[in-house]
């Protein structure tokens, strides 16, 4: 495998490489960049229709198995690491030991790439973590805190967890600087998962049993993220060269009501809510089976980006309605028929 020159070489903040790059937060990472015009190397399992003919896209295949060499060959020049690639939550488990399997992907993968990354030379190390590392909820009015104690509640979040204290582990062996990132529920233009679900059924009018619930949820816009991981990479790398943790999250948190109707008002159609007591819902979802993702609904779950803000001098520069906005756009545009 021989790579191409480098994109944009020459640049002050050095060549990027991106993992996942053909996911719905690496899309949206490397389109800033090359928006902006900065090296970039997205890496890829392999190539598609819309990355066959991009240069600063690199197929790998799967980060699992990869050899030592051909992981330095696309590690290359790097001068920063971002790795959003990983094993997501999974609706319908296939594997006998589930855990194993995420810990194969989430820490060992993460830890070896970390580590690969000191061995070229990368001054920086970003990891795309999970809010839920700190657990499943919070009290409306006391949002999660990077001083906060981790309280993972699921296999995804022991994994997620674990990487970061894999990570931990190279950044103090090494000298390498690692950001974590521990992210909200990501929403915008090509997001799957309960988001897509939730626009389809409003996008059809389906009345949705949702209009009592009283909560607040932390959400990150897709623009937003992108945003705030090309703060985090204009940024001097940390002085103290250990690993440094942060919440990052759109200006306020929504209530899902209020979701539903931001999302109804950007598809132009009527929010079809009816107000149907949370303590019932939740009964009835209990009784299908469906109760933890109920919870997810009807539970607050806010975190606190103050120190990220501060850190980076980053304010979010998108707004919900905009975010949504460029979601109906998407989705209309593919619902249009080929001329």
């Amino acid at each position: 495998m021989v790579l191409s020159p480098e994109v944009g070489a020459g640049s002050a903040r050095g060549l990027v490489v991106v993992t996942g790059a053909d996911g719905f937060a690496g899309r949206a990472a490397c389109a800033r960049f090359r928006g902006a015009g900065g090296p970039f190397r997205g890496l890829v399992r392999a190539l598609s229709a819309a990355t066959a003919a991009r240069p600063d896209i690199l197929p790998v295949g799967d980060l699992t198995g990869i050899s030592d060499g051909a992981l330095a060959n696309a590690l290359r020049g790097a001068r920063a690491v971002v790795h959003l690639a990983g094993r997501a939550h999974v609706m319908r488990e296939t594997t006998a030991n589930p855990l194993q399997t995420f810990r194969a992907v989430n820490v060992a993968t993460t830890e070896r790439l970390a580590r690969a990354a000191a061995a070229v030379g990368a001054a920086h190390f970003v990891f795309a973590s999970s809010v839920k590392v700190n657990g499943e909820a919070t009290p409306p009015a006391r949002p999660f805190r990077e001083s906060d104690p981790p309280d993972p509640r699921d296999d995804y979040a022991v994994s997620k967890w674990e990487a970061e204290c894999a990570l931990a582990d190279v950044a103090r062996e090494t000298g390498m600087p690692v950001t974590v990132l521990r992210l909200p529920l990501l929403y915008g233009p090509g997001a799957k998962g309960n988001v897509a679900r939730l626009i389809e059924a409003i996008a059809r009018g389906v009345p949705l049993p949702l209009g009592a619930i009283d909560n607040r949820r932390s959400l990150l816009g897709i623009g937003n993220f992108a945003s705030a991981l090309d703060a985090v990479l204009g940024h001097p790398a940390p002085a103290l060269r250990t690993l440094a943790t942060y919440f990052v999250a759109d200006d306020r948190p929504v209530a899902t009501p209020e979701l539903v109707r931001a999302i109804a008002a950007a598809l132009g159609v009527p929010p079809r809510l009816v107000a149907v007591p949370t303590r019932l819902l939740r009964l009835a979802c209990a009784c299908v089976g469906k109760a933890a993702a109920i919870d997810r609904l009807t539970g607050s779950l806010v975190v606190d980006s103050g120190a990220f803000q501060a850190a980076f001098g980053w304010q979010p520069p998108h707004t919900m309605a905009e975010e949504l906005a460029d979601m109906a756009g998407e989705r209309r545009e593919v619902a249009l028929p080929p001329l």
